[in-house]
C-alpha cells in the first residue's frame, strides 16, 4: 500500500484479508494480490485462502494452464512454467497440476472449463474431462449463486451449446439444472429431432439469432435464453401415449413454468427475472392454441394482454420454437408470425394495448349500480374487461349500458 500511495490516485484494503488491495491508477481500477491459494474443504461452501511464498506455487494452483503464466516487472519476462502459451496457441484447456488437485481447490473450476468452451471455443483435454466427471458431486459444495453466475456466463456466451453439451455429459449439470438432460429421454412429438433436448438446444440458437435479426434488435439477452432452455422442461412430467400411438404433453407449459420458477428460485434469480422467464414458459405455446386461421381482434388483445411487457421476448421465443425441416410449413408459419405481429402493431396505434383496462374504473361501478365496495364491484370490474377484450375501446354511455346489462341478468 505504501508503494501503491506514491502513485496512485486511490488505494483501498477492503480485501486485504485475503491479500488483495485495490487502486486507481490514470482512471482504470487495477488490483494486486500477493502469492496464495484458495481450497475447499469437504463440507465449506467458501473457500479457505492460504498465502504462499513464490511464484511458482502461486501459479501452479491456477484453474488452467492458460491462465498459469506471469510477467516479471519491470523487465516484461514471461514466466510460462506449464506452457500455458502453446495451449493458448493449441486452444486446449489443461490444468497446472492434476485436474483432481485443481478441482478440489475449487470446484467451481469445472463449471468454467465448459464455460471457456463456450466463451472461446477452447477443447477440454480428456483427463480434465474424466475429472469433471468423476470430481462432479463436489459441486455440491459450491454456493448457489457462484454456480448461477458461471452458468450464465455459459449461456450468455455465443456458443452456449459447448459449454451445455459437456456439462450434460460429464453429469454437472445435475448441480445446475438437472431438468435439462431428462429431455434426452423424451421424443419430439413432431419426430423433428431425435429427442426434446436436441430441440431445445436448437431452439436456443435460433432465439440467439433473433436476438439480433428480429426487430426491435437487442444484445444477448438473458431472460430470452433462459426461457428458450427451459421452454420445454415440463414434458416428461407430462408425457402421455394416446390410444392412436401419439405421444402428447398436454399443458407441459402449465408445469414447465412453475418448474422453472422452482429452479431459478433454488438458484437465486431475482424474483423479477424468475418472473418473466416463468411467464415465457407459460405462453410459449399460445400462438399455436389460436391455430392458422385469421386472428380475431378479441384474440389480438388477449395475447398482448398476457405477454404485457414480455411481447417481444414472445414474438422471438415462438418464431425460435419453429425447428421443423419442412419448407412449406416453416414457411407457413413464418408468415402466420408476420400476420399476428402486424395485427398487433395495428392494434396497437388504434388502442393501448400495453396498458388494457375497462372503460370504467370502480368509483363509476358503484355509482352506476349504486353499490357499496365490496367483492361485486371487482366482479363488474372483470366483466367490464372482458368487454373491452371482445368489442375494443367503448364510450362511457357504450360501456354504461354493457354495465346495466350484466347487472340486472344477474
Amino acid at each position: 500500500m505504501s508503494i501503491l500511495s506514491e502513485f496512485a490516485e486511490a488505494t483501498w484494503d477492503v480485501g486485504i484479508k485475503f491479500g488483495t488491495v485495490g487502486s486507481r491508477i490514470q482512471g482504470r481500477e487495477c488490483e494486486i494480490t500477493t502469492y496464495r491459494t484458495e481450497h475447499y474443504d469437504a463440507e465449506s461452501r467458501k473457500p479457505a485462502v492460504a498465502f504462499g511464498d513464490s511464484l511458482v506455487g502461486d501459479l501452479s494452483r491456477r484453474d488452467f494452464t492458460v491462465n498459469a503464466m506471469a510477467l516479471t516487472l519491470p523487465n516484461l519476462e514471461l514466466v510460462d512454467v506449464f506452457d500455458g502459451r502453446e495451449d493458448l496457441k493449441a486452444r486446449l484447456m489443461r490444468t497446472p497440476a492434476s485436474p483432481e488437485q485443481s478441482f478440489s481447490d475449487d470446484p467451481l473450476r469445472m463449471l468454467r472449463a465448459a464455460r471457456f468452451a463456450s466463451q472461446l471455443g477452447f477443447h477440454v483435454v480428456a483427463d480434465v474431462v474424466i475429472a469433471m466427471t468423476e470430481m462432479s458431486a463436489r459441486l455440491e459444495i459450491v454456493s448457489a449463486e457462484r454456480i448461477r453466475d458461471e452458468f450464465m456466463k455459459i449461456l450468455m456466451s455465443n456458443d452456449p451449446r459447448a459449454g451445455l453439451e459437456l456439462l450434460v455429459g460429464t453429469g454437472l449439470i445435475e448441480y445446475v439444472v438437472p431438468e435439462l438432460p431428462l429431455l434426452q429421454l423424451e421424443l419430439d412429438e413432431h419426430h423433428h429431432h431425435k429427442d426434446v433436448y436436441e430441440h431445445t438446444l436448437t431452439v436456443l440458437e435460433q432465439a440467439i439469432g433473433l436476438e439480433t435479426s428480429h426487430v426491435p434488435a437487442s444484445g444477448p439477452d438473458p431472460v430470452l435464453r433462459l426461457a428458450a432452455l427451459l421452454h420445454d422442461i415440463g414434458k416428461p412430467r407430462t408425457r402421455r401415449f394416446e390410444p392412436d400411438g401419439r405421444v402428447s404433453f398436454h399443458h407441459h407449459e402449465m408445469v414447465g413454468a412453475r418448474m422453472t420458477k422452482k429452479r431459478m428460485q433454488a438458484l437465486r434469480f431475482s424474483g423479477e427475472m424468475t418472473a418473466d422467464v416463468s411467464k415465457l414458459v407459460e405462453l410459449h405455446l399460445r400462438f399455436h392454441g389460436y391455430g392458422t386461421g385469421e386472428w380475431s381482434d378479441s384474440a389480438v388483445r388477449r395475447y398482448a394482454r398476457d405477454a404485457g411487457d414480455q411481447l417481444t421476448r414472445l414474438h422471438k421465443l415462438t418464431r425460435a420454437d419453429s425447428t421443423t425441416r419442412n419448407k412449406r410449413r416453416a414457411a407457413a408459419l413464418q408468415q402466420a408470425y408476420d400476420s399476428l405481429e402486424e395485427r398487433i402493431a395495428i392494434l396497437a396505434e388504434e388502442e393501448e394495448l400495453n396498458a388494457l383496462r375497462p372503460d370504467l374504473d370502480g368509483a363509476q361501478i358503484m355509482k352506476i349500480l349504486g353499490i357499496d365496495p365490496g367483492p361485486v364491484v371487482g366482479e363488474a370490474y372483470r366483466y367490464l374487461m372482458e368487454v373491452r377484450l371482445d368489442r375494443g375501446p367503448l364510450s362511457e354511455q357504450q360501456a354504461t349500458d354493457a354495465l346495466i346489462a350484466w347487472w340486472a341478468s344477474r
